[in-house]
């Protein structure tokens, strides 16, 4: 498994942690590495996506719930939330990350840390972002 694809999913499961038990960033991310300590070059992309997502959280939200039109947004499953989330910011903020590795990933994420339907349902989202803001969709 490649460094990025492991800081994905810590983001992803960190992510998660701040869903069901919101904390301030720097306390949340101290507890999870104190319990799950990782090397730097896994932790800090990590860390970066994290608190990336955590920053823009709104303004990400608000592309979901657009996208989700058939979706109450609260009802969408809080780890497939976290990976629309995480995917999202790649788009908006990852430029040197093509939007089909994000796109695969997010997918891959979705199938291994939600349901077996979560692939489908988050490619349908991601896809639906782009189509109402193609700016985020990156030469590959």
């Amino acid at each position: 498994m490649g460094s990025r694809r492991k800081s994905r999913e810590l983001a992803i499961q960190i992510l998660y942690q701040f869903e069901m038990n919101p904390l301030d960033i720097n306390e949340g991310l101290d507890l999870y590495w104190t319990e799950h300590p990782h090397p730097k070059e896994i932790s800090s992309f990590a860390e970066f996506l994290v608190r990336g997502v955590q920053v823009n959280k709104d303004k990400i939200d608000n592309l979901i719930i657009k996208a989700a039109s058939n979706w109450s947004f609260k009802r969408i499953n809080p780890v497939d939330r976290g990976i629309l989330r995480e995917a999202i910011f790649e788009f908006l903020f990852c430029g040197d990350i093509p939007y089909k590795v994000t796109l695969n990933e997010a997918i891959e994420l979705g199938k291994k840390f939600s349901s077996e339907k979560s692939g489908s349902f988050i490619n349908g989202i991601l896809d639906n972002v782009v189509e109402k803001k193609p700016n985020l969709k990156k030469k590959v």
